[in-house]
């Protein structure tokens, strides 16, 4: 299975993240897997919610979540943001 290490920065608990994401899987799955796991490194300050969304950290584009992180374009060391 092929991954990529991205960062993931999340605004609730100001906290950044060095996260392996599979190529192939759709974004609401990595999606649901990211809500998860920060919520329980945040200590509470980030809620694993079903309105969760990852988007581009520069440019604040949401992601299509039927896409694949492959389909999306994202590299190694792309930098995103879980809100």
């Amino acid at each position: 299975m092929h991954k990529i290490l991205v960062e993931i920065y999340n605004p609730a608990s100001n906290n950044t993240y060095d996260v392996f994401i599979p190529l192939k899987s759709p974004v609401y799955e990595v999606v649901y897997l990211l809500t998860h796991t920060i919520s329980d490194l945040s200590q509470g300050h980030y809620k694993a919610t079903e309105q969760s969304v990852l988007c581009d950290r520069m440019t604040g584009n949401v992601f299509d979540i039927n896409m694949t992180i492959e389909e999306l374009g994202l590299k190694n060391g792309s930098k995103l943001m879980l809100l």
